[in-house]
């Protein structure tokens, strides 16, 4: 029955809200037009404060007991450094505060407001009030440590520093830590999003969203510039991050200071005066005024007035959300409509860059482009090089390649890992390539965002959208001054940047859509198909939109490079092969002849769908013919993650699963002759790569040795018929000498053309010869 009564209350809102809303998206757009025939103002200079004093401003309203608790600890932080000051300012209480701050505090100035003007225009008194460059807003529930100030005060580095934030911990501190002052935010389905990022590696001055309004030193100036806290967002919340992001659009910095702390009663003022509902109500009311004065880009502000009825219906029916809007919240906010007009007009006056580059540059890697001064030929590289899979042990061929690369690079380069895992205990194998590295980190890979059948991107790209990912992206190219950020195939390439100065690279270990194109030819059942067959056309879209966007993109073979060229022919210069695609060949002892008779070897992870469907088709199609000849042979199978036994025929002792093993050398010395049936995929097989270095003579499918062999018997046998395929066998078994100078071929080809060394050379050539492209550009 509650519910039933809401809705019905709720029927005159549900009528009224999308009149208000398209009033609403009007207006603000005859504002923009007006705004643009006015004309741009031209900004002021920007200067440096004085750092040498502060004055910190407290707001107070009826908290006379906290002022008791923490006033003594901002006291003893402010004193011995002649000009610091405190201001209080007096809300307009009712409980003697201000009178016991005169008799207790002497040295604190009082300003007393007759009524209560809220926070934002508490704050904006006391801005005024102040006597210093740099002011200290602090909240009347806010701890600080006696050497609180000073790192603030060093956070001021040049003339366009805005404001800095201290960080923020709870007095309890069990409790959990909602609040740290690193602040994020991000524009998603039509709205901001905000939240407080605990990183204890952020250990040094960092960018950040916004500083908080109850912690955090601000630029006197320039406060007083942008108008200080807009009375539009009163009583309370999102007047500090409404700041924050004029300041950002005007082009000033935000940063976090970590070495600043400061302990926080949560809400000890506003949670005593105020309902968790009222407190709600104002914020998703702020939300929607925080849209409508400072988002200026067109399809910004449309999707937030397509998206917000929508919202508001969804949080009638299923509850409300502080991330979606509510109808409550568009009503009252459309009564502030004139007020947000006007602050919209003053903030478009204001503003020096756009919306979606103010939204970049709090972002650690966006920052670190935009005020860094990067060498156009530094001495040493520093590269950033970010795996979705492990790379130790490297258990397939993509692990056996980025393994490679990496142990090559630390001769030339500073490395950085970044690596997802399935689970904790795939991180220890790293250590021995860890140790090589400038940096290693590691993120337990959790599920990506929901697949949608509908969605226009492929599935390999939502399995992997991951927000902690792209936090810790930008964080390293901060902290490690990354000239190089190296993706590691496609599903990484969402994380990509627009940067200016840092050089971005993608593997693309296989070409997807060409990879998913291949399987359609041996998949069954229409409803599998058909799911295949959209998931080609999604992939076969994003890649080829996304490729153009990186520096260089790196292909296995001229094979895929070419393949790639026929869809898109402009990409040319953006392409490169055999940079990526190698091994190191002296790891891999040569042996020619003296091998077990009649063993064939097969070898792949079989979490690859192309191994598991090569296998099949191996010892169901191929294999009987080998043992119609050779009764005796045995095909030994190896790798991880291995089918059960059953799934494969009962062909007794010819069938050899082993599984996982630690040395792959061991069987690649051993057997007679190396298998690789691939019918589909791209890119190159490293295990071919490692059997040619090994010796052991190959027989393959067309498209398992692409870019490495096209003409039959030169390298390896070549076969795509079951049949041929085991006679191909057959005949390495009864030709052991032919098979042999094959082999010996093989091992030259490799050498010549695949050996990982060379290849490094050549890629940290590319890596140079980009960023000097880009940097002597700026």
């Amino acid at each position: 029955m509650p519910t039933v009564l809401r809705w019905v209350r709720a029927i005159p809102l549900v009528l009224l809200c999308p009149i208000l809303t398209a009033l609403s998206f009007v207006v603000l757009l005859a504002t923009d037009l007006f705004w643009w025939i006015a004309g741009k103002r031209r900004a002021p200079e920007d200067t440096r404060p004085n750092t040498q004093r502060a004055s910190v401003v407290i707001p107070n309203w009826n908290g006379r007991d906290l002022l008791e608790k923490y006033l003594p600890s901002v006291v003893t932080a402010m004193a011995g450094r002649e000009g610091n000051e405190i201001v209080v300012v007096d809300n307009g209480s009712t409980d003697g505060s201000a009178e016991y701050i005169k008799s207790s505090f002497p040295e604190v100035r009082v300003v007393e407001l007759p009524k209560n003007l809220g926070f934002g225009g508490g704050s904006n008194a006391g801005f005024q009030a102040a006597k210093n460059d740099i002011v200290v807003l602090l909240n009347s529930d806010m701890r600080v440590t006696p050497g609180f100030l000073q790192p603030l005060l060093d956070g001021f580095t040049d003339e366009r520093v805005f404001a800095v934030s201290c960080q923020i911990f709870f007095s309890d501190p069990n409790k959990q830590r909602e609040e740290t002052g690193l602040t994020q935010a991000w524009w998603e389905n039509g709205g901001l999003r905000v939240r407080h990022r605990d990183d204890a590696a952020v250990d040094e001055l960092f960018p950040c969203f916004y500083g908080g309004g109850g912690s955090c030193a601000f630029d006197r100036r320039k406060f007083l510039e942008l108008g200080g806290f807009d009375e539009l967002l009163k009583p309370f919340y999102l007047e500090d991050t409404d700041l924050g992001y004029m300041a950002w659009k005007r082009g000033w910095k935000v940063l976090y200071q970590p070495a600043s702390h400061v302990y926080h009663e949560h809400r000890g003022t506003i949670g005593k005066k105020f309902t968790r509902q009222h407190i709600d109500s104002v914020i998703q009311k702020n939300l929607l005024l925080f849209v409508w004065k400072n988002i200026h880009e067109p399809l910004r502000i449309g999707s937030h007035f397509l998206f917000a009825f929508p919202s508001a219906l969804v949080s009638l029916v299923f509850g409300e959300n502080l991330e979606r809007t509510n109808l409550g919240a568009m009503a009252r906010a459309f009564l502030q409509l004139p007020g947000a007009v006007h602050a919209r007009w003053r903030a478009r006056s204001l503003a020096q860059i756009s919306d979606t580059e103010a939204f970049r540059r709090p972002l650690g890697g966006y920052f670190a482009d935009r005020f860094h001064k990067f060498a156009a030929e530094p001495d040493r590289l520093r590269v950033l090089f970010i795996s979705p899979y492990p790379i130790c042990p490297p258990v397939h061929g993509g692990a056996v390649f980025m393994y490679q690369t990496g142990r090559e690079l630390t001769a030339h380069a500073e490395l950085h890992l970044i690596v997802l895992v399935d689970e904790p205990k795939e991180i220890p194998p790293h250590k021995e390539l860890e140790e090589r590295c400038g940096s290693a980190n590691y993120l337990v890979r959790l599920e990506g965002q929901t697949r949608s059948f509908g969605s226009v991107e492929p599935h390999a790209i939502h399995e992997y959208a991951n927000a902690d990912l792209e936090w810790l992206i930008h964080r390293q190219i901060y902290k490690q001054r990354i000239d190089v950020v190296q993706f590691e195939y496609l599903p990484m390439a969402q994380y990509r940047g627009e940067f200016r100065q840092i050089g971005q690279f993608l593997f693309e270990h296989d070409l997807y859509f060409q990879s998913i194109g291949r399987q359609l030819a041996h998949m069954n059942g229409s409803v599998k198909r058909l799911a295949a067959q959209y998931e080609y056309l999604r992939a076969l879209r994003y890649e080829l939109k996304t490729i153009p966007r990186f520096d260089s993109v790196q292909l296995c073979s001229r094979a895929n490079r070419d393949f790639l060229l026929e869809f898109a022919p402009k990409l040319a210069g953006q392409t490169t092969d055999r940079v990526r695609a190698g091994i190191t060949v002296s790891h891999y002892p040569l042996r020619i002849g003296g091998r077990t008779p009649h063993t064939m070897l097969f070898l792949g992870s079989f979490r690859h769908q192309p191994n598991a469907e090569a296998l099949q088709w191996f010892v169901h199609r191929s294999l009987p013919y080998v043992l119609e000849v050779c009764p005796d042979a045995r095909a030994v199978i190896i790798g991880s993650d291995p089918p059960p036994r059953y799934s494969l025929p009962d062909l007794g002792e010819a069938i050899d699963l082993r599984g996982y093993v630690d040395d792959i050398q061991v069987p690649l010395a051993e057997c007679a002759v190396f298998v690789c049936p691939i019918l589909s995929g791209s890119g190159v097989r490293v295990k071919l790569l490692e059997a040619f270095a090994s010796g052991i003579p190959v027989v393959s499918t067309r498209v398992g040795a692409e870019g490495l062999a096209d003409r039959d018997g030169e390298v390896c046998f070549l076969a795509d018929d079951p049949k041929e395929f085991a006679q191909k066998i057959i005949r390495v078994f009864q030709d052991p000498d032919g098979a042999d100078r094959m082999a010996e071929r093989a091992r030259e080809e490799v050498k010549r053309n695949w050996d990982m060394p060379v290849l490094t050379e050549r890629l940290v050539g590319d890596y140079r010869r980009v960023l000097q492209q880009k940097r002597l550009s700026i």
